[in-house]
């Protein structure tokens, strides 16, 4: 696409604009110099946007939440919310490398079917795509690699939560495990709820709402429709993952006993009450509108969800806090181009002349 000289001159006199407000930054001055330095550069993105450039757009929008941890006013971060942010980012950001490295590939080599391995190598690509974007966003807010990085291991909230699927998929990571004998298929359907269901289905959304509850403040614009991206991702692998636990159910119904639902109903009553104490540890007070209550309600909510979503009994009965949740997931700025195009193509048509 071309630019038109008249949009080139327009860009260029934000950018100019932009130099200029860097004089604002001294000592007296600095907190309202990074604010209005921040505002410029979402005029600067808005004004490439105009002119068919929204790459530059999403650089401008990252860098705008890097200056917001920046400034010091209440329209910046605060200690809490930076801790908040740093908390999330220490678990998605390793969490995403153990699904992608060794999950995924482990459960393709047990599949026979020939669509299930092709969304599963898409699923493998999409991981390795999360992963890269936590560690961008990590880079752009400025977060220390090492601190970041190493919180599973530093943090017992994080640490619990990944030695807990860790246990839960260990025959998953055998090399020698091989769903050959009721047993081991009932071993199989268990790891698949720890990974599907557990993993991605409950320990990834109280995260998802804390970082998208600063994008519906229409702050940390840019890694917000990161985290966006990412929601959606998981939901479809979430919805694969209950489909092909409930297949190979179907497949073998006689490993479905009793006592197979109950140990996975209390794996999920578990692992409600590991992600509640990481939400604690993250929200020690109340913050973008949230507080460690209202996560507690809404894994609740969602751990019921992923229970009849592999025929098990709802064991809470909570309502959803955050009906919001299911409106970010739309995406309505993809909302196609195709189909788009299709009902102006109509719309044309029906046309009188």
């Amino acid at each position: 696409m071309l630019i038109s000289e008249e949009q080139v001159a327009a860009l260029e006199a934000q950018i100019a604009e932009l130099l200029g407000l860097l004089e604002l930054l001294d000592e007296d001055g600095i907190t309202d110099g990074i604010r209005q330095y921040a505002e410029q550069v979402g005029r600067v993105g808005q004004t490439a946007d105009n002119a068919g450039s929204p790459g530059l757009r999403e650089v401008c929008r990252l860098f705008q939440d890097h200056l917001a941890g920046l400034s010091g006013d209440g329209r910046g971060l605060s200690d809490a919310e930076r801790r908040l942010i740093l908390w999330n980012m220490g678990f998605f950001s390793t969490a995403e490398s153990l699904t992608a490295n060794n999950i995924v590939l482990s459960i393709y080599k047990h599949l026979t079917n020939p669509e299930c391995r092709q969304y599963l190598l898409r699923q493998a690509y999409e991981e390795a795509i999360h992963t890269d974007t936590f560690i961008y966003c990590c880079d752009s807010l400025g977060l220390d690699p090492e601190e970041v990085y190493t919180m599973y291991l530093t943090i017992p909230s994080i640490s619990a939560k990944d030695e807990f699927v860790v246990d839960m998929t260990k025959s998953l990571l055998d090399d020698n495990f091989k769903p050959d004998s009721p047993k081991n298929i009932q071993r199989y359907v268990h790891d698949l709820v720890g990974y599907y269901v557990i993993m991605e289905g409950i320990f990834f959304y109280a995260g998802f709402v804390m970082m998208l509850s600063f994008l519906r403040q229409n702050r940390m614009v840019g890694v917000g429709e990161q985290f966006q991206y990412i929601l959606r991702d998981e939901s479809i692998h979430l919805a694969f993952g209950s489909d092909l636990i409930n297949t190979v159910v179907d497949e073998n119904p006689e490993i479905w006993t009793a006592e197979f639902k109950k140990e996975l109903t209390d794996n999920i009553i578990k692992a409600v009450d590991l992600e509640h104490e990481y939400a604690k540890d993250c929200l020690p007070e109340p913050l973008v509108g949230l507080n460690e209550k209202l996560i507690r309600q809404y894994l609740e909510y969602i751990a019921d969800r992923r229970l009849e979503r592999i025929r098990l009994p709802k064991q809470y009965g909570s309502t959803n806090p955050f009906p919001w949740m299911s409106e970010v997931m739309d995406l309505k700025k993809e909302k196609n181009f195709f189909e788009t195009r299709v009902i102006e193509y109509k719309s044309g048509g029906a046309l009188e002349w």
